[in-house]
C-alpha cells in the first residue's frame, strides 16, 4: 500500500478529513486534518484531543505497514486552511481567500489590473463558469479612523477561474480578536 492510501485509511476511519500529507527531508511525515463539512452544519474546530487519537493510530498502522518515518506531526488546517477540491471551495463561499494563478493575467486583464499579476485576495463567489474573487484595490482603513460618507466607494473587481487555472488557494489568515462572527446568510 502506498503512504497516501495508509493515511487516507486511517484518518477517514476515524472520522477526520485528509487535507493534507507532506514528506519533508530529514524524515518528518507531516499530516492536516479536518472535520467532514457537511453543508448547513456549524464547522467543527480540531482539538489538540482528535490530534493525539490520530498520531496514535497513524503510529501503529504506519509501524504494522513497515512505513519509515523520524517524526510524525498531525494538525489541524489553521487559519490558513489550503483550498483543494470544488468541496473546499463550496464550504467557504463568501469568505476572504488568497489565490495564486498557474499563469499571468496576460491579455485577459484589459487593463484593469496588471497583466503580469498572479495573486489576488478577495472574497469567494460562485459564478456561472465556475468561481469568482472579488475585491477592491482600495486600501483599508485603519481601526478607529473615521470614514467620509461623502466619499464614493472604491470600485470594485471580479476575476473569474475554474480550479485548472490555480497554483494554490488558502483561507486569507484575518485575525479577529474580538471572536468569530458567524456568516453572513
Amino acid at each position: 500500500m502506498s503512504l497516501q492510501t495508509i493515511v487516507e485509511t486511517t484518518v477517514s476511519g476515524l472520522g477526520y478529513d485528509l487535507v493534507e500529507l507532506e514528506r519533508s527531508a530529514g524524515g518528518l511525515l507531516r499530516i492536516t486534518i479536518d472535520h467532514p463539512w457537511t453543508a448547513g452544519a456549524a464547522d467543527a474546530l480540531v482539538a489538540v484531543e482528535d490530534c493525539e487519537r490520530v498520531t496514535r493510530q497513524l503510529q501503529f498502522a504506519l509501524e504494522v505497514e513497515e512505513i519509515e518515518y523520524r517524526r510524525l506531526e498531525v494538525s489541524s488546517p489553521g487559519i490558513d486552511r489550503p483550498l483543494r477540491h470544488a468541496a473546499d471551495f463550496e464550504r467557504f463561499v463568501g469568505e476572504v481567500i488568497d489565490i495564486t494563478l498557474k499563469a499571468p493575467m496576460g491579455e485577459a486583464a484589459q487593463g484593469q489590473v496588471n497583466a503580469n499579476r498572479k495573486k489576488f485576495r478577495g472574497t469567494l463567489e460562485k459564478a456561472e463558469s465556475g468561481w469568482q474573487i472579488v475585491w477592491s484595490d482600495a486600501p483599508q482603513p485603519k481601526p478607529g479612523a473615521r470614514v467620509s460618507k461623502k466619499k464614493a466607494p472604491a470600485a470594485m473587481q471580479a476575476l473569474g477561474f475554474v480550479l485548472d487555472e490555480l497554483r494554490e488557494a488558502r483561507l486569507a489568515p484575518i485575525v479577529d480578536f474580538k471572536g468569530r462572527k458567524p456568516k453572513a446568510a
